[in-house]
């Protein structure tokens, strides 16, 4: 028996230890504040394109509200849709040059989605309700394209958190599963060989997150509002629609899961991903071997004289992106 109480003791010990440390580091961390930005032609693809984007419209997702889109129909019609998913702190008005070649090529209709938390004016900026919601807001976006275009091709893809996004859904229970997937510069995780850690404006709380990946892991959720990154970007190519901070649920909403090599293993569909071999936020050089192991039929391509941002208007990007199209 008093072998038994010790074992009892030590067991309680060890888990009232475990939540403590949650708990210390979840709210004991603060956020970093803006310190020296990096250099503004990091930025320079995400400055507004010289032609206004097209008007937003509205789609209505399963929990009642209302999300942002734009679309850009293909002229003289096409038989692909093709979807393309934003990246960290902004939203899909910086894909216009990339839909407006695809779209006016007449390749396919393509469709730029806000996600929950961005944008121009979103409900609660940088959150979201529960981890996994943008996925279920893509499979809604997704099922409402399929009822417009029956008979399309349905592409999916997304560049940099985006791309991110796109393989965590094809790894989970996709409602509305894609054709092909175009992964530009995708982020894969923080533990990937494709990670760099001088990056610089991404400026995550990594013992925050440690403390919310703990108390996660024992089911306590109630601090997955707490902001666990910020996005240094700077005040001159800012104009009010950034999002600069993201939730715990939302950051793990937007990205591969712990096991991301599963996750890729799950693109069962043509695959096309893009790199610039100048990409200042991830190691573009570590892409190709990571892909061979976990995704060996997609295809990987590292573009001279490309960086992070500036991929989505690249010429070499646009080029290769219509060729892939006109596979299909």
């Amino acid at each position: 028996m008093h072998i038994i109480k010790t074992l009892l003791f030590i067991g309680l010990t060890g888990a009232t230890i475990y939540l403590a440390t949650g708990l210390a580091l979840t709210l004991l961390s603060p956020l970093a504040e803006d310190d020296a930005p990096p250099a503004t032609g990091l930025f320079n693809g995400l400055r507004s394109p010289d032609t206004p984007p097209p008007p937003l419209s509205l789609y209505p997702t399963r929990d009642g509200s209302a999300l942002h889109y734009r679309a850009y129909p293909a002229e003289g019609g096409a038989d692909r849709v093709l979807v393309l998913i934003h990246g960290s702190g902004s939203h899909g008005a910086y894909l216009a040059p990339l839909a407006r070649a695809v779209a006016g090529a007449g390749l396919a209709h393509v469709y730029t989605p806000d996600l929950r938390g961005h944008g121009t004016a979103p409900a609660r900026r940088g959150d979201v309700d529960y981890i996994g919601q943008l996925e279920d807001d893509l499979d809604d976006f997704l099922a409402r394209l399929r009822l417009e275009h029956p008979n399309a091709t349905l592409l999916l893809g997304g560049h940099s958190s985006g791309g991110g996004l796109v393989i965590r859904h094809a790894g989970g229970r996709p409602e509305i599963k894609a054709d092909g997937y175009l992964l530009l510069a995708p982020y894969l995780h923080h533990k990937a060989p494709t990670h760099r850690a001088d990056a610089g404006w991404a400026r995550p709380n990594v013992p925050r997150l440690i403390g919310l990946s703990l108390l996660n892991r024992v089911g306590i959720t109630a601090f997955n509002d707490r902001p666990v990154i910020r996005f240094n970007m700077p005040r001159t190519v800012r104009d009010g629609t950034e999002t600069l901070t993201y939730s715990y649920r939302l950051l793990v909403s937007l990205h591969p899961r712990d096991d991301y090599a599963a996750d890729l293993a799950a693109l069962n569909a043509p695959t096309l991903v893009l790199v610039g071999k100048n990409d200042q936020t991830f190691q573009a050089d570590a892409y190709a071997a990571v892909f061979q192991d976990a995704a060996p039929e997609a295809e990987v391509r590292l573009l001279p004289d490309v960086g992070h941002l500036d991929l989505v208007a690249a010429p070499a990007a646009l080029t290769a992106v219509k060729t892939w199209l006109n596979r299909f």
